[in-house]
């Protein structure tokens, strides 16, 4: 689990990276612009990086953490997935598809790993 912990949160990392070229705090329209867009990426990445502790860790809450990191990257693709749809032209260059499918391949598999996982202590 904690490979499949690692990719999802390395393809969302990176679309995050992505995400600040294409400005997606104008997209979303978040509060303070680019500000608010580093504070949520703080608290996030910050999160996701407390969980993948608790994946290696092997604690009592590390099959939640790892759902919440997997259904993250499903949302992450969901919700570009519908911008395309919507012929939003954001997200179009190669790599950034190519992370948003991986955030989908990643975190679906992390989703039905974690499903299976029973806590060994």
């Amino acid at each position: 689990m904690d490979r499949l912990y690692s990719a999802t949160a390395l393809s969302l990392v990176i679309h995050q990276v992505d995400a600040a070229f294409w400005h997606e705090w104008e997209m979303f329209a978040v509060p303070g612009g680019i500000q608010g867009f580093l504070v949520f990426n703080a608290v996030a990445i910050g999160a996701i990086l407390h969980g993948y502790r608790s994946v290696l860790l092997n604690t009592r809450h590390a099959k939640a953490w790892a759902l919440c990191c997997g259904g993250l990257g499903i949302v992450t693709f969901l919700v570009h997935a519908g911008f395309a749809l919507w012929d939003h032209k954001n997200f179009s260059l190669p790599l950034s598809v190519i992370t948003i499918f991986a955030c989908l391949v990643f975190g679906a598999a992390l989703v039905t790993t974690a499903l299976r996982f029973h806590h060994a202590r």
